[in-house]
């Protein structure tokens, strides 16, 4: 693999230590970073606790044993220590860009000429995380899909000054990590813009969601119901479930993040303010939409709310698409459904709107009036069916 043997994860929190699993699961030397040992102490043991039910269920490759696995494992909360024999780094640290910016040069100051460093960011330019950095053509982006064991995605993303050699070795890395769901998708990312691919189009729902949320929050209506309107039959984890996962804080820096790259119109709402405030992030503190103190949220789905119309999620997917296809970003509508499939486990919204389009343009151009959000208007390429051509 290019000489890739050593790699470190910098950032354990609940991506991270995903990530750091399925690496060990290659078989790469794998050594954990984060500022506290707490954190790092509860990422071993979750990798731990992880292989030894994939152990006893025969589900590690041949005749590895979780043993063998976390004798290849090792941890600090020194960076440079993390980094000095490092081939590769994963960063899976807050979405913040000021903070991924002084990472990156430390990292990379301090590790092998050789050595790629890989963002994990959801949104986040590689260009601008590179900016401060004097190796700035080994940083690339590495977007994986929560949670990293079971979701096959890895966007590989090539920012302004990357390498060729640097994005080949970032794909081989993704294409060489074991999913316990299928083979991995690894698209490569053709223009460094906020969001990549998958994010990219589900980015605007968000606006869709916000203004859904702080409905719900007036009115007193249970989170479940509103839940049981946005999760499909076969999603493996609620929306709203996937969305305290995540962390409630991270969706807020990321719309946060939007709105000053892409639009005012991605301004956090009210209610997802009032959870950050609060310090009700999701699965991390205990709270979000639902309570996490017993574990893992069971919500009953039988019943609906009524307040969502899932095509208007459809439809402002599938005209993001078409913008994700004007930029460069990628260059077939075929590649975001299938990176939204093996990324969110739902269908993309493009092959619907082939057939589609014209309602949905009509219904953003009545809920871009309703929300009062201009970024939610048709575009022209959407508008006219064009975008059908980019196969």
């Amino acid at each position: 693999m290019r000489n890739v043997k050593n790699i470190a994860i910098v950032g354990v929190g609940q991506m991270g230590k995903g990530i750091a699993q399925v690496c060990l699961m290659a078989g790469y030397n794998v050594i954990l970073n984060d500022v506290q040992n707490t954190i790092i102490e509860n990422a071993a043991s979750y990798i731990e606790n992880g292989l030894k039910k994939l152990e006893k269920k025969g589900q590690l490759h041949g005749e590895l044993t979780a043993a063998y696995i976390l004798e290849k494992l090792d941890t600090t909360t020194n960076l440079v220590d993390a980094v000095a024999n490092a081939d590769y780094i994963i960063e899976a640290i807050v979405e913040k860009v000021e903070i991924k910016q002084k990472v990156c040069k430390k990292a990379l100051d301090n590790s092998p000429n050789h050595c790629v460093f890989a963002s994990n960011t959801s949104s986040i330019r590689i260009t601008d995380i590179a900016k401060t950095c004097s190796k700035s053509a080994n940083v690339i982006g590495m977007h994986f899909f929560n949670p990293a064991p079971l979701m096959r995605l890895i966007e590989i993303i090539a920012g302004e000054q990357s390498s060729k050699e640097a994005i080949n070795i970032g794909i081989e890395v993704g294409e060489s990590l074991p999913c316990l769901r299928g083979d991995r998708y690894v698209p490569q990312v053709l223009k460094d813009r906020p969001g990549f691919i998958v994010n990219r189009v589900l980015a605007p729902g968000r606006i869709y969601s916000e203004y859904i949320y702080d409905l719900a929050h007036k009115q007193g209506i249970p989170w479940e119901q509103v839940d049981a309107d946005i999760t499909g039959p076969k999603e493996p984890m609620s929306r709203l479930v996937l969305a305290d996962f995540v962390g409630r804080d991270v969706s807020f820096h990321t719309a946060e993040y939007y709105a000053d790259t892409l639009s005012p119109d991605f301004a956090p709402g009210e209610f997802v303010r009032k959870q950050v405030a609060e310090g009700n992030l999701g699965a991390k503190t205990g709270r979000g939409f639902y309570d996490w103190s017993k574990g893992r949220p069971k919500p009953n789905l039988s019943k609906k709310a009524g307040i969502v119309n899932p095509m208007v999620y459809t439809a402002i997917g599938a005209n993001e698409g078409c913008r994700v296809l004007e930029e460069g970003v990628c260059r077939s509508w075929k590649v975001i459904d299938e990176a939204i499939l093996a990324g969110m486990n739902f269908p993309g919204p493009m092959k619907a709107a082939t057939k589609e389009y014209r309602q949905m343009a009509k219904l953003l151009d009545k809920y871009s009036e309703k929300l009062k959000k201009q970024y939610l208007k048709p575009i022209e390429l959407f508008k006219s069916g064009n975008f059908r051509r980019y196969e």
